[in-house]
């Protein structure tokens, strides 16, 4: 397209030459401005199609060169002045067109293509000069051989010039520096952790080497009943959303066969509904796909951050954790007789939640130990939930006992904070006593072992069990 344009050109030129029409110098705008006087002409600003005149390469010293039309050599003699002036750090230009407009620009390198010796952005492999206006930047401009015949084409008016920009304009990208750091510091909640809550959930395995699994429908079922049952137990969550995961794993011999397909239109229907799929990669191995679903939850008022300071002489922590079936960690006891010395449970306002939170049905759900999170995270394919120890748990909180260091708990909230700690939860306005699920006790997992009352606080840590059917670590 390029070479029939300059073919054309040049037959232009020769039958001009014949009738006697002379070539000229114009301006050609290389990269245009969003200003409305380099479009319509205001202000004297010189236009794309106007004839130059005469052209001051360089700031008046010995190198400097005043040409005036007509040019012997035309544009190669204007970009040869320019060379030799940007060669020598002299970069200033001023041009003066045919109806006493003038330009004032900077002589820049331009890398930009094209095949023809007309163009501004051509000239075969030869380093190629524009001008960028001091006036705006953003306007650049070239020099190109024309007739004069040619430069109303280029002219134009403003509105085919502006629709002409305008189809050329491309939107550019690129990268901004953002300070990470800071924003992960000053902006979130919990500094440098995120209050995103989310439940893997792995479809379930049919045979022991997890070759065969149930369909991605149950494994959404299981999500669900999950999330349901811990609604019941009293954790106060609510469901955001909930979206399938694929994890990657190798497989081989029949599981291969009979999950690794050709990848046809129609076998794509059947990964739909499938949990385990599979492909081959370019070295032959066969890779499966596993389907799981990762629910994403939160709490329905947020978590809320409760310090339990201590100090030296504290011989407990005045309460008892435990964990559901679901493998949240709750607190399931406070002491109330400590009215000779007040344990550290009973300074930091938690008995005060802890009995608020059981008139409202709820449970007092801990979901980070000093910003480390303490929620069950994962639903295995053989159906077990992966969840923190409260054993361990204990332990961890003892030491801080012991360190004389405070301890920072964070709680599932079901009521935004109103004032101070010990008034923080207040009973929701709930429907009749009957018809409100209360807690199910017997839902409780209990992992430690049995011990007698007197022996509560024995050692540096110690277990209680206030109901039958619940297990709880004393600290």
């Amino acid at each position: 397209m390029m070479e029939q344009q300059e073919d054309g050109r040049r037959k232009r030129e020769m039958a001009a030459a014949t009738a006697g029409e002379a070539q000229v110098v114009v301006l050609e705008c290389v990269a245009g401005s969003s200003k409305a006087e380099e479009w319509g002409g205001g202000g004297g600003v010189v236009q794309e199609g106007d004839v130059v005149e005469a052209v001051r390469v360089g700031r008046g010293g010995s190198g400097a060169a005043v040409l005036e039309a007509p040019f012997k050599g035309g544009r190669a003699a204007l970009h040869k002045a320019m060379h030799a002036a940007f060669k020598r750090g002299d970069t200033s230009v001023e041009v003066r067109v045919r109806g006493g407009s003038e330009l004032q620009a900077c002589i820049l390198p331009h890398s930009g293509g094209g095949s023809g010796s007309g163009s501004a952005a051509g000239g075969g492999g030869k380093k190629q000069y524009v001008l960028r206006s001091l006036h705006d930047p953003n306007y650049v401009l070239g020099f190109v051989d024309r007739l004069e015949s040619e430069c109303l084409l280029l002219q134009g008016t403003r509105s085919t010039r502006v629709a002409s920009a305008l189809s050329r304009a491309q939107l550019q990208d690129g990268y901004v520096a953002y300070p990470w750091e800071k924003k992960m510091r000053d902006s979130l909640r919990m500094p440098n952790s995120s209050s995103y809550l989310s439940m893997l959930v792995l479809p379930k395995a049919l045979d022991l080497n997890s070759c065969r699994y149930e369909s991605f429908e149950d494994t959404l079922a299981r999500a669900n009943a999950w999330l349901y049952s811990s609604q019941v137990s009293g954790i106060p969550i609510e469901f955001m959303n909930v979206q399938s995961e694929a994890l990657l794993t190798k497989i081989s011999g029949e599981t291969a066969s009979a999950t690794v397909n050709s990848g046809s239109l129609s076998d794509l229907s059947n990964v739909t509904n499938a949990t385990l799929y599979g492909f081959e990669d370019y070295h032959g191995v066969d890779i499966g796909v596993v389907k799981a679903a990762r629910l994403w939850y939160s709490s329905i008022a947020e978590e809320m951050l409760l310090e339990i300071p201590l100090e030296e002489g504290d011989t407990r922590l005045g309460f008892a954790i435990s964990r559901t079936e679901e493998g949240f960690i709750f607190i399931s006891s406070v002491v109330d007789n400590d009215k000779e010395y007040e344990a550290p449970s009973t300074r930091s306002g938690l008995r005060d939640l802890f009995n608020q939170a059981r008139e409202a049905s709820k449970l007092l759900v801990i979901s980070r130990v000093s910003n480390e999170k303490v929620l069950p995270w994962m639903i295995s394919s053989s159906g077990a939930i992966r969840c923190f120890d409260t054993i361990s748990l204990s332990q961890k909180l003892s030491l801080h006992r012991l360190a004389v260091r405070p301890i920072q708990l964070h709680l599932l909230m079901w009521e935004k904070p109103s004032g101070p700690v010990e008034r923080i939860i207040r009973s929701p306005k709930l429907p009749p006593q009957s018809e409100i699920p209360q807690v199910p006790w017997n839902l409780i997992e209990s992992i430690e072992p049995r011990v007698d009352v007197e022996e509560d606080y024995v050692g540096d840590l110690s277990f209680r069990l206030d109901d039958p059917s619940v297990g709880s670590s004393w600290v």
